[in-house]
């Protein structure tokens, strides 16, 4: 341990408030003062102040907006991949949370690099098509399905995009929304052929699991005297 620093002393202590021990005199020998102005010739040395970095004058604006404007804050934070659930691996069996298919099973086929999951029914035994779902609204199962046959290469984000349309105007609208009542929309005869491949490959895998074709087709739902915090999935 290093010793323990002594308290700083005046070197003019004071008698009682106000008066100092020695006088002017002697705190000018004690300080030293004398031998640097010896050094220098009987004068106290003099410095030059540092030069003043001149400030340029900014013009003030006369116009300014009426209205505040934004400024963008700047974004510091790093885009980092979403990281996926230890229990959602590739052939998992998940179940829906919300939306359209709430209730339903799924397999899990792989995450884009959105974060989101990209699942299937399949569709030929409960309805689910490919789509993209955040793994914050579904359930992993213990029940898992060889996925091995099934190409999803194919399939990123870019794929389930849809084209923007351009802005119309109020009366524009409502002839859109009244056209788009009468005819609805097609889905593109490549994207069922996807589904299709997709379906086939993974129908295959589960014919071989009994009951499993059955559990995939049911939908799942709570009931009366059922404990979600109990339930093994």
């Amino acid at each position: 341990m290093a010793p323990p620093s002594k308290p700083r002393s005046s070197r003019n202590p004071d008698l009682i408030r106000g008066i100092g021990k020695y006088s002017r005199s002697v705190i000018y020998h004690k300080r030293g003062l004398w031998a640097i102005k010896e050094k220098n010739g009987g004068v106290f040395p003099k410095h030059e102040p540092k030069k003043k970095v001149e400030e340029v004058e900014e013009k003030k604006v006369k116009w300014y907006p009426a209205d505040d404007v934004k400024v963008p804050l700047k974004n510091k934070r790093k885009e980092r991949p979403t990281k996926l659930r230890a229990s959602i691996t590739p052939g998992t069996v998940l179940i829906i949370l919300a939306g359209r298919f709430k209730g339903k099973r799924v397999v899990f086929l792989k995450q884009l690099s959105s974060g989101l999951l990209l699942v299937t029914g399949p569709f030929k035994i409960n309805g689910v098509p490919l789509r993209r779902v955040n793994q914050a609204y579904v359930i992993a199962t213990s029940t898992k399905v060889n996925i091995s046959g099934v190409n999803a290469e194919k399939f990123e984000d870019k794929y389930f995009s849809k084209k923007a349309d351009k802005k119309r105007n109020i009366k524009e609208e409502a002839e859109f929304f009244e056209a788009e009542r009468k005819v609805k929309t097609k889905l593109p005869d490549e994207k069922k052929d996807d589904q299709k491949a997709v379906d086939a490959a993974l129908i295959k895998a589960i014919e071989f699991v009994p009951d499993l074709k059955t559990y995939l087709g049911a939908r799942f739902s709570l009931q009366d005297g059922m404990k979600p915090h109990e339930l093994v999935f």
